[in-house]
């Protein structure tokens, strides 16, 4: 290596250096910043694939940390859930719909008073101060289908103890939703196997 180039290498070192400084200056005053402490309400809506999935993985982060987590699992039906057999043998208490999609059910009715039982088992999780992490698991649908009263989730979301953690997921989650929550994530889809005509992975997809 030339003087030259050992020169270049040491200035560009430097100005690496540099940069670095300044960005962990920034990073650290807004950690500095960040002094709140309560319990946040995340949504993870969209219509890609991964929602529910990073629903569980916060339960999982939760659990880890010895954290209380409760789940609700609006639309799913009675088939088997990876993370629902890997959770309960640790704990985490689990509310099923059961009815499936509704376009499996065909019976408005009994989807309706599903998601009611659902929704009540819902609120009262939302009034344990012991459940420090709930997920309610595509509960947006139920909203957008009108089957649960949207003031009726907002006031128990915004009346919950104060150091709960909620996470909701689904697509299309309402806008006052969207509005009370304090993190937001959308999920976009770019490719799904699916649409190749690739059937569901055990393991991967449920």
């Amino acid at each position: 290596m030339s003087d030259n180039q050992a020169n270049d290498n040491k200035d560009d070192n430097s100005r690496h250096k540099a940069r670095m400084q300044q960005q962990k200056a920034k990073v650290d005053e807004r950690i500095a910043n960040a002094q709140v402490e309560k319990g946040v309400l995340i949504v993870i809506t969209g219509n890609g694939k991964g929602k529910s999935t990073s629903g569980f993985g916060t339960v999982a982060r939760a659990v880890g940390h010895g954290l209380k987590a409760s789940v609700v699992q609006y639309v799913k039906g009675t088939w088997p859930c990876g993370e629902r057999d890997l959770l309960e043998k640790l704990g985490v208490e689990f509310h099923v719909m059961g009815t499936g999609f509704t376009w499996e059910t065909q019976n408005k009715e009994t989807d309706i008073a599903a998601a009611q039982k659902a929704w009540e088992f819902s609120k009262a999780c939302l009034q344990d101060p012991s459940i420090d992490l709930l997920l309610l698991d595509e509960i947006t649908y139920m909203l957008t289908y009108k089957y649960i009263d949207l003031d009726d989730v907002l006031a128990a979301l915004e009346n919950r103890p104060v150091n709960q953690h909620v996470v909701i997921t689904g697509r299309a989650c309402h806008r006052a939703v969207i509005e009370l929550a304090d993190t937001v994530s959308e999920v976009r889809p770019v490719k799904h196997a699916f649409e190749a005509g690739i059937k569901a992975q055990k393991g991967i997809d449920w």
